[in-house]
């Protein structure tokens, strides 16, 4: 489940532009406020990226700086321009575009199609396989049903790279890929493929976007009217923009830079569609006076998932490795990630069920719990073993919510009973929404207890349950909802497919899981030969999959299980070892002597010309450069730190401490009125670990407490005289109240 449905309540509309900064943390205000002059957002995983664009777009419009039909904002998947939409209009931000790139570049080529080419516009094909086939039977070549999906992805992967069908081998070869077929021949089924195309008058999803890039490019006048429509865009996922979609937004923007991109390098796992980081590490290179704001701060995953995380990326190579954020969980602590061995794949999936199992007795729900795992052939061992158990389950990927036919059936059944209710018998004895609610969707196979077992009548029950609790949850955000509010909002939502949680154990590819979240994720099968893949062999591969676990990890809220499995079938040779990834950080696993590049921490870098606060500017140059940083080391046990919370304590958590209760109790009780009568969250005062780590310290003078990490030199100026004076004993001075 996303963030966006984590819950389901419907939070009230903010009551004036100010009020959409509420809540957001420094880093997050920056990016909500910087509405001018290209602005890069660096944001790892669980940080608020989606929190923090959709409040820029909604403070810009509430505002009155940005006008909501001049905002186009873009995304790589419709469930996630869905989620960007439905957060847009629980923040007031109506009529603002939220879309994929195809569905931005499908909508404008349609528009224009009657004056740029004249006609008809072609079909557009939903899948290309049926085509792919047809080449390779005009070709005489044989393909089994692998070869005919990998070889339609290399088409693919050809067309967003903008390559020709006469250049495909020497770009292949230069790119490394392992052409399924001998690259001449992969040339020559891509070129029927799009003769096959031209004679039946159709285009695939590539086509929307190459020619939509061919009428701007050719077309001045139509590349101006869409200049004029549009003058503010937001790129979401920008680590995973390919050539084409750059050379698309390139056209869209003009000679103007009013851009904000957002993207974590540390999560490029498309490059094999042809998505490169390379476009936002570059971003600064291009535009010298962008804003560049880093989010850090980690609001989903424990210390423990994140210190895995972090771990995971401290030992990565390459390019995204360089330029890796180093989260800072903002969680109370949670239990360690759990790492279990088995004999074979059947007996890790019952071991994973059974775990399950013991979950939802003891009142977690299914639909916080998922099951990850590297290629979509392994689901098929979980999802029997979870239908053994009786456990329901959903495949993420499968069709969309308001796409389900029971869901379009109460649909029509809500929207009846709405106006014609009054002569519905079924109606007679509900005396509130839900009971109504519950009323109508019983004629349509709801019960109050769940159907036993798994399968389709109990996907059809949980679609109608979902509906259900979401009539609760709506008429307790707005009593005195009606019927007709209820219908009005499912409309809403359809269009927005902004979905209510349905109950059931996801089980999920690591590709499909990116951008979910939940609070107990089980990784399985993360061994040599799955997790890196067998046939990731160059160390550009071998790095995205590392990326590819560690977005696996970060989806994690609290609980992470970690299991593979020594060999395939019970019985089969225990040849397999745990993914070499795990290697340091699992328990009684040796490191390898691999030192990874620094991280970046959170925080602002603005380049030359920008504003910051009252006008002030300064050129790039006037931006420190990080020092490389020696290895930090436990104080206790001389254990090297990599978790950003350990480092700060300069100790393990686990060993053992010397800090005065009593000075942190106090500690504590002056943040929180430091943090009221600043009107700003606690940690922003000092967060939970450097209060620790002045507990422990214990300073005596600035020079001391200038040392703890978390303390630089506008907090010390700030807050530096009333801490010192608690840690003396005494009272600290009067706060000014305008601070």
């Amino acid at each position: 489940m996303t963030a966006a449905t984590h819950s389901t309540l419907f939070p009230q509309v903010p009551d004036s532009a100010d009020a959409v900064l509420d809540g957001l943390d420094p880093e997050q205000r920056e990016v909500a406020t910087a509405l001018h002059g290209p602005v890069c957002v660096l944001a790892g995983a669980g940080t608020g990226k989606t929190r923090a664009i959709t409040h820029r777009i909604a403070y810009g419009v509430r505002a009155g700086i940005l006008q909501p039909s001049s905002v186009l904002a873009v995304t790589f998947t419709n469930r996630a321009a869905g989620e960007m939409r439905g957060r847009l209009r629980q923040l007031g931000a109506h009529g603002v575009q939220a879309r994929t790139f195809h569905s931005a570049a499908l909508r404008q080529l349609q528009y224009f199609w009657p004056k740029a080419v004249g006609g008809g516009m072609p079909r557009l094909v939903d899948r290309k396989v049926q085509l792919v086939a047809d080449a390779a039977a005009a070709c005489r070549i044989r393909l089994d049903r692998g070869e005919l999906r990998d070889v339609t992805a290399e088409i693919e992967w050809a067309k967003v790279t903008q390559t020709v069908p006469a250049d495909y081998a020497l770009a292949a070869a230069k790119s490394g890929r392992e052409a399924p077929r001998d690259p001449a021949e992969v040339a020559q089924l891509y070129s029927v493929y799009e003769d096959l195309k031209r004679d039946r008058s159709v285009i695939d999803f590539e086509d929307v976007l190459l020619l939509t890039v061919a009428v701007l490019q050719d077309r001045r006048d139509i590349a101006e009217q869409v200049r004029a429509q549009y003058q503010h865009f937001v790129v979401d996922e920008y680590q995973d923009v390919s050539p084409l979609q750059q050379r698309l937004l390139e056209l869209w923007l003009g000679d103007r830079d009013d851009l904000c991109v957002v993207g974590d390098a540390s999560q490029t796992i498309y490059s094999f569609t042809g998505a490169t980081p390379d476009h936002l590490l570059d971003f600064r290179a291009r535009h010298p006076g962008a804003t560049v704001v880093k989010l850090v701060r980690d609001y989903r995953s424990t210390p423990q998932v994140v210190h895995l995380a972090n771990g995971l990326l401290a030992q990565a190579r390459g390019r995204a490795a360089d330029h890796r954020l180093e989260l800072v969980s903002q969680r109370p602590a949670g239990p360690e990630p759990d790492y279990t061995e088995y004999t074979d794949e059947p007996t890790e999936a019952e071991g994973a069920a059974r775990r399950i199992a013991d979950l939802l007795h003891s009142g977690v729900p299914a639909s916080e719990i998922a099951i990850l795992f590297r290629t979509n052939a392994q689901s098929e061992t979980y999802e029997q073993a979870l239908a053994d158990l009786g456990v329901p389950y959903q495949l993420r990927g499968a069709e969309r919510f308001f796409d389900r036919p029971e869901v379009r059936r109460a649909g029509v059944a809500l929207r009846g009973a709405a106006r014609f209710g009054g002569n519905d018998s079924l109606l007679a004895d509900a005396v509130d929404l839900p009971s109504q609610v519950r009323a109508v969707l019983s004629g349509e196979g709801w019960t109050p207890q769940p159907p036993a077992g798994s399968g389709a009548v109990r996907e059809r029950w949980e679609s109608l349950a979902a509906l259900v609790n979401l009539a609760q949850d709506f008429v307790a955000a707005r009593p005195g909802a009606t019927l007709a509010d209820l219908v009005a909002e499912l409309d809403e939502r359809a269009n927005a497919q902004h979905a209510p949680t349905v109950q059931g154990v996801t089980l999920a590819s690591l590709h499909s899981a990116k951008g979910l979240e939940w609070d107990v994720v089980f990784l399985v099968g993360v061994a040599e030969g799955m997790m890196p893949i067998a046939y990731a062999r160059t160390d550009e591969q071998i790095e995205e999959e590392r990326r590819l676990l560690y977005v696996g990890v970060t989806r994690a809220r609290e609980l992470l299980h970690v299991s593979w499995s020594l060999s395939r079938s019970p019985g089969g040779r225990p040849n397999r070892r745990p993914s070499r990834f795990l290697d340091g950080l699992r328990p009684g696993s040796a490191a390898k002597a691999r030192p990874g590049a620094a991280a970046a921490s959170g925080g602002v870098e603005r380049g030359y010309g920008t504003s910051a606060g009252a006008g002030a500017s300064r050129p790039l140059t006037a931006v420190p450069r990080r020092a490389q940083r020696t290895p930090a080391r436990c104080r206790v046990c001389g254990r090297t730190l990599s978790d950003a919370g350990e480092m700060k304590l300069m100790r393990c958590d686990d060993c053992p401490s010397d800090m005065d209760e009593g000075l942190y109790r106090r500690l504590r009780e002056w943040r929180e009125e430091q943090a009221r009568r600043s009107g700003q969250p606690a940690f922003c005062v000092f967060t939970d670990r450097t209060l620790m780590a002045i507990a422990e310290a214990a300073p005596d003078d600035e020079r001391e407490l200038a040392r703890i990490p978390g303390v630089n030199m506008r907090k010390l100026r700030r807050h530096g005289a009333d801490v010192l004076a608690i840690c003396a004993g005494r009272e600290p001075a009067a706060a000014d109240a305008g601070d």
